[in-house]
């Protein structure tokens, strides 16, 4: 979501170095125009102030510039204590003295699209209308021998079919955020049984069960169609695998992103958050969301919720949304 950004702060000539926790650090790595990836400190729910205190003695002196993507207050720490002169963000959980240039937060019912959130930050310093134009819709590239790389080491598996551009589909089931945006096991492994190509399931070791659950029921319908990777593969191979599959099915997810940026066609499913909101940008995309359908009923007053469990006990917005209606999407 925050590539274009990027593009545009590289259009206008200014040198990237991006400051990501680990577990996203590939995404950056992967993004055109970023010169350098530094990993930050990313234990969840812990401020960390030694390790932020020095990191950033590392980088004084180094930057012009730091674009604070997120809004917690932890994020504003490094590039105030680094003494950077110039922090733009949104104000966030109250960083109005670790920022000196600050958009304020949109609310809940006004917030834009999470990449036109993000990109326009570039518009702040700069002279003339604060609108935003230009292409938005994020792109990621994967250098060829980093797919070759990838191949030949998911090659010396025995368990897995010859993987070869477009002979396979990539199903991507998890959401971390929780389960009101996950469309059902069940479902999923219905479509999978159907297919015409074998399915591999990626996602992090937490997808590993449900993974394990989708595995199990299509091959016992349709057998070794559906081989499952879940936390078996670095964010590089999950990458290059996405880049090379016929078509990606996911909830709404970073994997769903990923496949947008990379330009393959995919189906998204979305429960209770928006497409609206966060869609995977991409011409290719398919979004599949109840909400909108004017032929479903009773219509879903309470979606999106953004819960991570539905409110309401019956996770309607994903449970009625059917295996046909995605596998012909597909």
């Amino acid at each position: 979501m925050t590539e274009p950004l990027l593009r545009r702060l590289v259009a206008r000539g200014e040198r990237i170095t991006v400051g990501a926790t680990a577990g996203v650090a590939a995404v950056y790595r992967a993004m055109p125009g970023v010169a350098q990836v530094i990993e930050l400190p990313s234990a969840r729910g812990q401020l960390q102030l030694r390790e932020r205190l020095q990191l950033a003695r590392q980088l004084q002196g180094r930057f012009d510039t730091a674009y604070v993507c997120p809004n917690s207050l932890k994020s504003a720490l490094i590039p105030w204590l680094a003494r950077i002169p110039r922090r733009v963000g949104y104000t966030g959980e109250m960083r109005w003295g670790l920022l000196n240039e600050r958009l304020p937060n949109p609310s809940k019912e006004q917030r834009p699209p999470m990449v036109e959130f993000y990109a326009a930050l570039s518009l702040l310093g700069q002279s003339g209308p604060m609108r935003l134009s230009g292409d938005l819709r994020p792109r990621l590239s994967l250098p060829g021998i980093a797919t070759e790389q990838a191949l030949e080491q998911l090659a010396q598996r025995r368990d897995l079919p010859t993987l070869a551009r477009k002979s396979f589909v990539v199903f991507a089931p998890g959401a971390e955020y929780g389960p009101a945006k996950r469309w059902p096991a069940q479902n999923f492994a219905a479509v999978a049984a159907k297919m015409d190509r074998p399915v591999l399931l990626l996602g992090s070791s937490k997808d590993r069960a449900v993974c394990d659950d989708i595995a199990a029921q299509a091959n016992a319908v349709n057998k070794g169609c559906c081989f499952n990777l879940a936390g078996q593969t670095t964010l590089e191979q999950a990458f290059a695998l996405i880049s090379l599959a016929w078509r990606v099915l996911s909830n709404d997810s970073g994997l769903m992103h990923v496949a947008a940026a990379l330009g393959v066609p995919q189906v998204a499913v979305f429960g209770s958050s928006s497409p609206e909101h966060t869609p995977p940008l991409s011409d290719k995309a398919r979004v599949v969301w109840l909400r909108v359908d004017n032929n479903y009923y009773p219509p879903l007053a309470c979606s999106p919720c953004y819960a991570r469990e539905c409110p309401l006990g019956h996770t309607r917005c994903l449970t009625d949304i059917e295996p046909e209606r995605v596998l012909a999407l597909l």
